[in-house]
Order: C-alpha cells, then sequence, then structure tokens
C-alpha cells in the first residue's frame, strides 16, 4: 500500500471547558487504508472524527486533509473539500422525516447542481450499492431495522463519490451476523471505490477482519499504531487487556476458523 498520508493530524489539543480530552495527539491515515481507531470509553474517539471533518474546533494543533488545512481555510475551500468525504454517524443519524431516497439526495441537493431526476438515479444505485432493496427507497427510517438504517446512513455518506469515508460505531447494536455482513460491505465497497475508510469502532470483529492498521486513543493521545499482529506486542495495560484479554482471543479464534 502506498504510504502517502491523507489525513494528518498533528499536535491536536481539544477541551470541553476545563476537561481536556486530547492534548498533543498526533496520527498519519495513508491512502486506501481501513484504520480502525479504538480506545476506552470518554478517551475521544468520535470527537476525534468531528474534529477531522470540521464539526468541532480544537483548542490548538494541525489537521490537514488532502494537504489542506481543516481549521485554517476559507468557507468556500471548506465547502468544497468537505465534497471529498462523507460521514456515517453512529445508528445512521438519518432525517427523520425524510424517506431512505430522500435522506441520500440531501448532500447532492445541497452541494452539487443536478436535476431532480439525476439526483434521484444516483441515490438509487448507492442504496442499491449499501445492499438495501428497491422497496426501501420510500421506507422512513422509523421503518428500518437497525442494520437497514445504517446501510440507508453508509449510502448517504457514499451519496458524492468521496474519496474518504468517516464511520462511526457502524456495528454497534448489530448482531454478529449482521455485523459480520456490514464489515464484508465496508471491504467491498473500499475495494470498489477505492474508499480510505476511518473506522470508529470497539468491535474486535471489525478489527480481525477488515483494518489493516489499528490506533489506539488512551492517556489523551494515539499510543500506538499498527497491525493487529504488532498490537499483541504493545506493552501497555490497555492495549495488553483489550487485544490479549477473552474477547480477542475468541474474534482471533473465529477468524482462524474463517
Amino acid at each position: 500500500m502506498p504510504q502517502d498520508p491523507i489525513i494528518r493530524v498533528r499536535g491536536l489539543v481539544t477541551r470541553f471547558g476545563t476537561h481536556t480530552v486530547h492534548d498533543g495527539l498526533d496520527l498519519d491515515v495513508m491512502r486506501g487504508e481501513i484504520i480502525g481507531v479504538v480506545g476506552g470509553s470518554g478517551t475521544g474517539k468520535s470527537v476525534l472524527l468531528q474534529s477531522i471533518v470540521g464539526l468541532l474546533k480544537p483548542a490548538s494543533g494541525q489537521i490537514t486533509v488532502f494537504g489542506q488545512s481543516v481549521r485554517d481555510t476559507s468557507d468556500h475551500d471548506y465547502r468544497e473539500l468537505r465534497k471529498r468525504w462523507g460521514v456515517m454517524f453512529q445508528d445512521g443519524a438519518l432525517f427523520s422525516s425524510l424517506n431512505v431516497q430522500q435522506n441520500v439526495e440531501a448532500p447532492m441537493r445541497e452541494q452539487l447542481d443536478l436535476r431532480a431526476e439525476t439526483r434521484t438515479a444516483l441515490a438509487r444505485i448507492k442504496i442499491r450499492m449499501v445492499g438495501l432493496h428497491e422497496d426501501a427507497f420510500d421506507k422512513l427510517p422509523a421503518e428500518l431495522s437497525g442494520g437497514m438504517r445504517k446501510r440507508a446512513g453508509f449510502a448517504r455518506a457514499i451519496a458524492l463519490d468521496p474519496e474518504i469515508v468517516f464511520l462511526d460505531e457502524p456495528t454497534a447494536g448489530l448482531d454478529p451476523i449482521g455485523a459480520a455482513a456490514f464489515d464484508k460491505l465496508i471491504a467491498q465497497l473500499r475495494a470498489t471505490l477505492g474508499l480510505t475508510v476511518f473506522l470508529v469502532t470497539h468491535d474486535l470483529d471489525s478489527l480481525h477482519a477488515i483494518c489493516d492498521r489499528i490506533a489506539v486513543i488512551a492517556e489523551k493521545r494515539v499510543i500506538a499504531t499498527g497491525t493487529m499482529a504488532e498490537m499483541q506486542e504493545v506493552d501497555h495495560p490497555w492495549v495488553a487487556a483489550y487485544f490479549k484479554g477473552p474477547r480477542a482471543r475468541a474474534a482471533l479464534a473465529q477468524k482462524d476458523i474463517a
């Protein structure tokens, strides 16, 4: 895999009032990889994602995506930059009053000057790409299962043909079969669309199944990055407990069986 950083974070400091979430956090994300971001509760995994995409303003530090600063840029340049990534928040975060097709059309309506019939055609292609059938087009989020909502959220995240997708706990709340199917979908779309995937997760099965590298957040920074095998060698209490505990051994055993 070419070592081409598509996302670069340096010296990130994030605070909410007097509470410091990140303090000097550094991270590189390489073009074309699936990177899994893990850490204990409250370590700021989702906060990091939101900072990278410009939804949160850090206290200090530098974030560049495609070589452009996310913090120090004009409104116009940020809008253009935002077209090059898609975000799927937890549980899909769909607009409750819009059906699936309208939800997927929403980024196109906001960002692109397209005719209505073109938006509709493109939205339906994206919906099919994530494994939803035609009968889902007109359904409201409340009429969907949890797995279908997540797939619809993924369809919206790829609506603008992004180069990067940010996925926040995409398999949370799914049963093991549904989670495995969603992992497979992520891997397939990465290969088909040439995506870079920034994956916030706690799911050890996902880390084993699809992640090229893992970044561990602890002590307000990224304390380790590497492959699953390399995580086994990291000398840190949380990393050892997470990657060598019984659930990790079970996930690894299941992968070996598969």
